[in-house]
């Protein structure tokens, strides 16, 4: 089989370092950015052997540049893992700032559509390649006080399914990933917000998180990751268009 040749975007660090840690475990040839120098520096001392570049996904010719570059180093591509965002702010929706609610969007959304814009016209070209979203469980049963997250996340389905319609026809696939509570700094944030929010200790929320779900514990990153490589390898060929939850069967929703 040949080695594949993998694009990550926010991969120095949580879901995205693990994410690139698996796909590196199968041999693949794999470029990531991040906006964090700090990040990056831990990450290359880790990774030497994969290329990390420093990009604000925010920016259309940062991300440009990213891809003229990972393009020529990779030679090619076969899976782009959109998996950059952030948790945006933790407010009722009229205590929300326009500014962040924008930061948010674009991050979370703007990014996936920048990245797949410069990746569609190299998998049509091969008639192959896999376009993995990084969803959430927000994006399938919203989320109160945290809306411009939510709002994001459910746009990434929409552009996710319409993705794979478009591209399905030139043997490309797109499928969007949503998890749950995924252990690790970025939820331990999330969650301490709606503490702060609701003025009850951390343990309290953090109970509640999980207390909806059918598996009621923290989703590993490497579950996430695990889902990723599997996504984009052959053996997922007529899996298209899907919002794949990963999250102990939420029927609840609470914190994501």
């Amino acid at each position: 089989m040949p080695q594949q040749r993998v694009m990550i975007t926010a991969g120095a660090s949580g879901i995205g370092k693990v994410i690139a840690r698996a796909f590196a475990a199968e041999g693949a040839m794999i470029h990531i950015c991040d906006v964090s120098e700090a990040a990056l520096a831990r990450f290359r001392e880790e990774f030497p052997d994969i290329a990390a570049s420093h990009v604000n996904v925010r920016n259309e010719g940062e991300v440009d540049a990213w891809f003229d570059d990972a393009l020529e180093d990779l030679g090619g591509l076969d899976v782009l893992v959109n998996n950059a965002g952030i948790k945006g702010p933790t407010a009722p929706v009229d205590d929300i700032e326009l500014a962040d609610w924008r930061e948010c969007i674009e991050i979370c959304l703007d990014s996936q559509f920048l990245c797949a814009r410069r990746a569609a016209p190299v998998m049509k070209a091969q008639s192959s390649g896999a376009i993995i979203n990084m969803s959430s469980n927000a994006g399938l049963f919203g989320f109160g006080n945290r809306t411009p997250y939510a709002a994001a996340k459910w746009a990434v389905i929409g552009l996710t399914k319409s993705l794979a319609i478009e591209l399905g026809p030139y043997n490309v696939r797109c499928n969007a990933i949503c998890p749950g509570n995924v252990k690790g700094e970025r939820i331990n944030t999330v969650i301490q917000g709606e503490a702060d929010l609701r003025g009850v200790p951390f343990d309290v929320v953090a109970r509640e998180s999980v207390g909806g779900q059918s598996i009621a514990r923290f989703v590993e990153p490497e579950e996430v990751a695990d889902l990723c490589v599997f996504l984009g390898s052959d053996k997922a060929r007529m899996i298209n268009g899907e919002a794949i939850a990963v999250d102990g069967h939420a029927e609840t929703f609470h914190i994501k």
